[in-house]
């Protein structure tokens, strides 16, 4: 019997566009859910990025947030979605990616965490070698095939659990193939899906996987100053936020981050990687 793993809901849709993206949800909603060394904006990525060490069960913890200590960091997080049988699409013209997004990052000097997929690398190796190479940047891991590791995953399609293990493999290989050298070893189920057998299955490969405690509600949004208000409402000292760097189906976050970043730092947030968070948490690499 398999028992489901307290998870932060996402509303993920597939709507019209039909990508499932991680979107809405709250912390402890009781459904199937979604891997450092402390380094500035300007500092190489670490060799060897601290982790979650695994616990009695064998089972590496998932990250949620950092401390909530008076030094007040945030992480934003970027999903790069794609799922496997998307090509055609993106053929055809649809936009999975955002450099507008990742520019605008850039202007306002904010470190951030990039959770893609291989099957995003693979449609944009120079994008994903561009973002892995700017140490302003760290890339992670969202599997190759944005698959669901659970069954009843907003409409995803599900990897069979054999599968899981080379799901994830497959993505550092494509990711590292376009040409980012320090793939972290953090990982985000697809659509925030997990159970017990599903960290089980990934336990081997030492990847600390990672959710959130604040839902931006980008995916599909068109309304930016909620999107905006909804980051700002939630964000708590350590947070992890969590939203997405694809346009066709996330086209509000490039222009609702203009509006949380300056207001977050005159708040006096200062934004961190979630390697950083991890290192706070775990006091240094494990």
């Amino acid at each position: 019997m398999i028992i489901p793993v307290r998870r932060f809901a996402a509303t993920c849709a597939l709507g019209t566009l039909g990508i499932a993206l991680a979107a809405c949800g709250a912390p402890g909603t009781p459904h199937t859910a979604r891997p450092g060394h402390p380094a500035s904006a300007t500092s190489a990525a670490p060799s060897r990025p601290p982790t979650l060490a695994p616990g009695p069960s064998g089972l590496t913890p998932v990250f949620e947030n950092g401390p909530r200590t008076p030094d007040k960091t945030v992480a934003l997080t970027f999903d790069a979605d794609m799922t496997a049988d998307q090509g055609p699409r993106a053929a055809a013209g649809e936009h999975f990616d955002n450099p507008q997004l990742i520019a605008t990052l850039r202007g306002f000097k904010v470190p951030a965490t990039v959770f893609m997929t291989g099957r995003w690398a693979d449609e944009y190796p120079q994008e994903a070698k561009d973002i892995g190479q700017d140490p302003l940047f760290e890339v992670a891991n969202h599997s190759y095939s944005h698959y669901a590791f659970t069954g009843d995953c907003y409409g995803l399609p599900t990897v069979p659990e054999e599968s899981m293990r080379s799901d994830v493999e497959r993505a550092f290989t494509s990711i590292k193939k376009a040409g980012v050298k320090n793939v972290m070893p953090y990982f985000r189920f697809p659509g925030g899906c997990y159970d017990q057998r599903a960290l089980r299955a990934l336990s081997p490969l030492s990847v600390t996987p990672v959710q959130w405690d604040v839902v931006s509600g980008d995916a599909f949004a068109t309304d930016v100053d909620a999107v905006a208000r909804q980051v700002l409402e939630g964000v708590r000292p350590g947070s992890v936020v969590v939203m997405h760097c694809t346009r066709s189906a996330a086209p509000t976050t490039e222009r609702a981050l203009r509006t949380i970043v300056p207001e977050l730092r005159k708040q006096g947030y200062r934004f961190v990687k979630v390697s950083e968070l991890i290192g706070a948490t775990t006091g240094g690499h494990r």
